[in-house]
């Protein structure tokens, strides 16, 4: 049975990757006139994002890369932003 929920109860969600890694906190949603187009995502403490981005404050995560969405938002991994700590130790 599908489940219903207010957008406005995603606010603040924890966001993580299919393979369980934390991703962030939904910060805001973005809608067309019909469906939800994508979420953005903010890059909160101790997440994957906060390592990844250093200074920028998230990222806008495509609706069709959402998983599930319930108590928490599960997203494809494929959202993630590439991360090679060996190129920060040679900058």
């Amino acid at each position: 049975m599908l489940k219903m929920q207010k957008l406005s109860n995603t606010y603040s969600m924890k966001v993580f990757t299919d393979n369980g890694e934390y991703f962030g906190d939904i910060e805001e949603n973005i809608l067309t006139k019909t469906k939800v187009f994508g979420w953005r995502v903010k890059a909160t403490k101790n997440s994957y994002l906060a390592n990844v981005l250093g200074s920028a404050k998230g990222v806008i995560v495509p609706h069709q890369l959402v998983k599930s969405i319930g108590d928490i938002m599960i997203i494809n991994k494929a959202a993630m932003p590439s991360y090679n700590p060996e190129e920060e130790e040679n900058s």
